[in-house]
């Protein structure tokens, strides 16, 4: 049996980043907190908690003073740096570039004051809710096609989105706008969808199509993750989402010759090569 690992999938760049700023501190000896699930993937952070990495949420950072805090590649809102301003916390930040110049862009667009700033994300998802921040919450978050309808188009529409969507989705929503918006009105719209995690979409395609099973290993609360194993299913119906080897079924194997492992953006290597692992003992 042939078993392929994507050289496309893994860790991108902003969640490298972060795990790699969380172990130099950590190597230190130094107690190390972060805001929030550092990467979208239990096992990855099991190994770092293991390494003495202490997640949190907001409520427990507020109770925290003089400590050491990591913001993970979401990026945050301005009142999580307020809170640690007014503790005396220190920040690594380890936000993602790309998802930092969307923060700056949808700040600067909110204090013009001019119409309404639509978001196209996921409702509650980190980076949102750092996005959505840089308006005092008064951006509009549409998770899908069918909300772009909700909107007012008598009014100016600004519309950005969260940079792990789906480019084809993007792409719908502005051609809605655009046949909708009243004449009066000002739409303009910003791709602000990550290239390092669209480019995924084709390569993971052509990748599904040349195997026979295709095992999508991922953490199930990745919004990421969720848009390319879908791509996958859509090629390849014989796929399965797993978040580590102990879920594959040896059933799955049965009359196979070629099995494609691949991931998302949060899914280390070492985790999908552990899941090739797993199948050479079964087979």
């Amino acid at each position: 049996m042939k078993i392929e690992i994507d050289s496309g999938s893994g860790f991108c760049f902003g969640v490298t980043t972060a795990i790699q700023k969380a172990e130099e501190e950590l190597a230190k000896g130094n107690t190390l907190y972060c805001l929030g699930d550092i990467v979208h993937n239990g096992m990855e952070c099991e190994r770092l908690r293991n390494m003495g990495l202490i997640t949190i949420d907001h409520e427990e950072m507020a109770r925290l003073h003089d400590v050491t805090v990591l913001l993970r590649a979401h990026g945050e809102p301005p009142e999580t740096y307020e809170l640690a301003r007014r503790n005396h916390i220190e920040i690594i930040d380890a936000t993602c570039p790309v998802v930092l110049q969307l923060q700056k862009r949808i700040k600067k667009q909110y204090e013009t004051g001019a119409g309404q700033i639509v978001i196209f994300g996921k409702k509650g998802h980190a980076e949102v809710l750092g996005l959505v921040g840089q308006t005092h919450s008064d951006a509009i978050v549409i998770e899908s096609f069918e909300e772009v309808k909700k909107l007012d188009f008598s009014r100016d529409i600004y519309l950005y989105s969260q940079t792990t969507k789906s480019l084809d989705e993007f792409h719908r929503i502005i051609e809605y706008i655009q046949q909708h918006i009243s004449s009066s009105a000002t739409f303009k719209s910003f791709d602000t969808i990550c290239r390092s995690v669209a480019n995924r979409m084709p390569n993971i395609s052509q990748f599904a199509a040349r195997h026979d099973l295709i095992l999508f290993v991922c953490g199930r609360k990745s919004s990421n993750g969720r848009v390319l194993f879908n791509e996958c299913r859509r090629v390849n119906a014989n796929t399965h989402l797993i978040e580590g080897p102990e879920e594959i079924d040896a059933a799955w194997l049965d009359g196979i010759n070629t099995v494609g492992i691949c991931g998302a953006t949060s899914t280390p290597k070492w985790l999908m090569e552990q899941c090739q692992e797993k199948i050479r003992q079964i087979r």
